[in-house]
């Protein structure tokens, strides 16, 4: 169902996902989504620092500078803070995002690397890397997982609509339904899936759903220059250009996706750092075993990742951050624009969320899931799940 182009074992943990929509976990799955989420960050996180230096490096002549950073207001910072050009909507941007730094999601969480070109004794941003966090990560799986359980719901709810023409003996498209009526029709579409979903009938799946852009680069380049990074990429023997996609209206951009070779021996080469041997000391595996666990899984993946790349000119880059089509605006536009908001899509996004969030938390078993599609939670409930899962205690108000 689901496959993260950027990530290894892709099939693996696609054939996971699966089984957890279904309520079908496995005593080792807990052991597996260790490694299919922290150890596959870990790689991403190493051949994106590897790519996008060489990336970078290749367009600016002079050693950049780079900066780790884990908030947006870095990156919006940065991008104010040495325009190259100027006119007057930077001017108009630049004032606005001065004087009302507030209006600018500035804490939202930001993983990733800024590199800055130095000019003169100023530093110019030119581009960052960075890993979509977890929790967009699981975001997007399920809103991708709901689209298509909702196309299926609505095919079956167009059978029964068939149905009911037939019965009548007239064409589907004479066919005269009362809103209520179609209203119950979806709502027992709904409710078969419910079933077939508790009972373990598989309804159709279809092809995956292909996640590209868990690892990603954006990079500024002036319109006249952006053919430069084309001609990087067609020239690199470890890269290949797959897809090229320009965006224009609100926000000009071209997306770029590269399948790429990451040199495994170089990324093998650094050992864990101290958080991820901590991490898998409490799951039983020692130091040295960690560090073998983790070669293996490396060397036994496939041998190539998707990395996206965004490159646009710097006034657009600035519009995508602090103007017209600033990125956290899209995001709330995305969440509102879901056409399906039943239980079942909310189940969808527990399940999913809490998938990601049992690899980074303390648990070391999986015997039993809280999250059962065809149940009804209050978001209360799930509060109380996440809590449990990082063993916070619950909040009570009384002795």
């Amino acid at each position: 169902m689901i496959s993260i182009a950027s990530y290894l074992h892709r099939n693996e943990l696609r054939d996971l996902i699966w089984r957890w929509v279904y309520n079908r976990p496995e005593a080792a799955d807990a052991d597996r989504i260790t490694r299919l989420v922290l150890f596959n960050n870990i790689y991403v996180a190493r051949y994106l620092d590897l790519f996008a230096n060489r990336i970078f490096s290749g367009l600016h002549d002079a050693p950049l500078r780079r900066q780790k950073v884990r908030v947006k207001k870095n990156i919006k910072d940065s991008i104010v803070a040495n325009p190259p050009y100027t006119n007057l909507r930077i001017e108009r941007l630049l004032e606005q995002y001065r004087n009302h730094p507030e209006r600018y999601y500035r804490e939202t969480p930001f993983h990733g690397t800024l590199f800055f070109e130095p000019i003169g004794g100023e530093d110019f941003y030119v581009g960052a890397s960075r890993i979509k966090r977890v929790r967009r990560l699981a975001e997007k799986i399920s809103r991708r997982i709901i689209d298509r359980i909702f196309f299926t719901i609505k095919s079956q709810a167009e059978r029964l609509a068939d149905a009911r023409a037939k019965t009548l003996g007239i064409p589907r498209d004479q066919l005269v339904t009362a809103p209520q009526d179609m209203i119950s029709e979806f709502h027992r579409a709904e409710q078969r899936m419910l079933e077939d979903l508790k009972h373990n009938r598989d309804f159709p799946a279809g092809d995956d759903i292909v996640i590209q852009d868990v690892a990603g680069i954006k990079v500024i380049l002036e319109n006249a220059e952006q053919k430069r990074l084309t001609d990087m990429l067609q020239e690199a023997p470890d890269t290949e250009i797959i897809e090229v996609e320009p965006h224009t209206g609100a926000y000009n951009a071209t997306n770029i996706i590269v399948r790429h070779k990451p040199p495994v021996d170089e990324i093998l080469a650094q050992p864990l750092g101290p958080e991820m041997l901590s991490r898998m000391w409490r799951r039983g595996m020692l130091p040295d075993q960690a560090q073998e666990s983790f070669a293996d899984f490396v060397r036994s993946g496939e041998s190539s990742v998707h990395i996206e790349i965004i490159v646009s000119n710097y006034q657009e880059m600035l519009e995508s951050e602090i103007g017209r089509c600033m990125h956290e605006d899209r995001i709330i536009e995305q969440r509102l624009r879901q056409e399906y908001r039943g239980h079942l899509a909310k189940n969808v996004e527990y399940l999913t969320e809490y998938l990601f969030a049992f690899a980074v938390s303390p648990r070391t078993e999986c015997t039993d899931l809280p999250i059962k599609l065809w149940n009804r939670y209050l978001p209360d409930y799930y509060d109380e799940v996440i809590k449990s899962l990082f063993n916070i205690p619950p909040i009570y108000m009384g002795d």
